[in-house]
């Protein structure tokens, strides 16, 4: 009866599913119990129970190109929409009346606000953190509040016509048409930085709860809102094309806004009807000690675009230079949006010992080919003209002041790619200090390649900016290669 028994499950162990296999060894099991052969089938059980526990094991924890590439592509597609609204709304600029100078002013305008909201771009981590209870969500709303009213306190000044002419005309040298379309477009951007850092606040509450398709919803309503209110600016109120670019970018950030605290609704809901333990209790100060750092490495990460649009000014040939840079930085962040969207990928199946590292490694080396293959097939060929003559709408000879700043650029996606893994590794292994040190790193080479190419050898300026941020993000991405080491193999 024994070897009867043993035989019967070796073969259900060869032809039926694990699921099979439990029940039959469990009834198996009772029919030899009853025969009190309880002794002789030990060696059964443990061999079946650790054999179940290793497939187990092994369903769990792989990880394949296919199952990062499931995950990573919604991400990417939220990253991508957004990386559309740039060229969108550059090909409408260009398409206006006297473009050459709408997209520099446009270009200026949009730096400003990129500046003055960088402290509150973090706000996101913040709410996802920080919010558990109706108390955290209060105060932190609280503070996101007093955070919007400063910097938009902050833009006010700015725009205070003796400080903004000294800032755009004395410092920047800017043609005086230019400073004032910039004027009036950054009065239209006036609730960007508001609006930004209460999209984020929610948003952050949706991805806590695991809600983030609501936040790709919420970009999708930007873009549509965005793209109707740059039309109706542009061909039925006949507006600048820096003031159409502005309203476009207002109206989307502030419809997503409010689309954002709708979906948050019931989260909201959920948050005001649950205590906070006391151990949990989220003061004032603690949020300041937390969301300093946060805020201080975002601010100097967007200092970059007003400071290379400072330079621009100082070079040669600066007006061609402020016109065509937002569109190559629209064509450059389309592919580096790849590299954005996969920093949470990493962290997420990296694992607490970095047992993932491997098949992101592979994954990250194809986004990197990728990448790198088809920015260079689209400078490399009549792609180029297509994209920057006949769909942004540059005339010829913008197109083809164009072509060496891309040529430059080709491989700072690629180059992205490597920084969001890089920065995913240490984040999942707790240690972010490098992360500030390296942008630090990379923001004082761009400044310093800036000066050096610009004021000593008067270098055209949109090949300086270019080559400069080709210096500056090779630099970080090699400072972060040793702590990242480290933290690899520590585990």
């Amino acid at each position: 009866m024994q070897r009867l028994g043993l035989r019967f499950l070796k073969i259900i162990r060869r032809n039926h599913s694990i699921g099979h296999q439990v029940i039959v060894k469990i009834y198996l099991n009772f029919v030899l119990r009853v025969l009190d052969f309880r002794f002789k089938i030990f060696w059964i059980e443990i061999d079946f129970f650790f054999t179940f526990c290793q497939k187990l094991e092994f369903m769990e924890k792989k990880l394949t190109i296919k199952k990062i590439f499931v995950f990573w592509y919604p991400l990417s597609a939220t990253w991508l929409m957004m990386a559309v609204e740039g060229p969108f709304i550059a090909a409408v600029i260009a398409r206006l009346a006297e473009p050459k100078y709408n997209l520099a002013a446009y270009g200026v305008a949009f730096a400003f606000a990129l500046i003055i909201e960088a402290p509150v771009i973090m706000m996101l981590s913040a709410s996802t953190a920080l919010v558990t209870d109706h108390i955290s969500f209060t105060k932190l709303k609280r503070f996101t509040y007093w955070l919007n009213g400063i910097l938009t306190g902050l833009m006010l000044l700015v725009l205070l016509p003796s400080v903004f002419y000294f800032l755009t005309i004395d410092l920047m040298e800017l043609p005086e048409k230019v400073a004032r379309l910039t004027h009036g477009a950054l009065w239209i951007l006036l609730p960007w930085p508001g609006a930004i850092g209460y999209r984020r606040f929610y948003q952050g509450l949706l991805i806590r709860h695991n809600l983030t398709r609501r936040v790709a919803y919420g970009t999708a309503i930007r873009l549509i809102s965005m793209a109707s209110a740059g039309l109706t600016a542009a061909f039925i109120l006949k507006l600048p094309g820096a003031y159409v670019g502005a309203m476009a970018l207002s109206v989307g950030v502030t419809v997503e806004a409010i689309a954002s605290k709708v979906m948050a609704w019931q989260v909201v809901q959920k948050l005001q009807n649950t205590e906070p333990a006391e151990s949990e209790l989220l003061t004032y100060n603690n949020i300041f000690k937390f969301y300093y750092p946060l805020a201080l490495t975002s601010l100097i990460a967007l200092a970059v675009q007003p400071m290379i649009t400072f330079f621009l000014g100082h070079s040669r040939m600066p007006l061609e230079s402020l016109a065509v840079l937002p569109v190559i930085n629209s064509l450059i962040f389309i592919f580096r949006s790849f590299g954005l969207s996969f920093q949470e990928v990493a962290i997420t199946f990296l694992g607490e010992r970095n047992e993932g590292f491997q098949p992101l490694l592979r994954f990250a080396i194809i986004l990197i080919l990728f990448v790198s293959a088809s920015l260079k097939l689209i400078n490399f060929t009549p792609l180029h003209d297509l994209w920057f003559h006949k769909i942004s709408g540059l005339t010829q000879e913008l197109t083809d002041f164009s072509r060496l700043p891309v040529r430059i650029l080709i491989l700072l996606p690629a180059m992205s790619v490597m920084l969001s893994f890089q920065r995913a590794i240490l984040v999942a292994n707790r240690r972010t200090g490098p992360i500030t040190t390296g942008t630090i790193i990379e923001v004082s080479l761009i400044a310093i390649s800036l000066f050096i190419l610009i004021k000593h050898f008067y270098w055209i300026g949109a090949v300086a900016a270019a080559l400069a941020l080709m210096i500056g993000r090779s630099g970080c991405n090699l400072y972060l290669l040793r702590p990242v080491i480290r933290a690899l193999k520590k585990s």
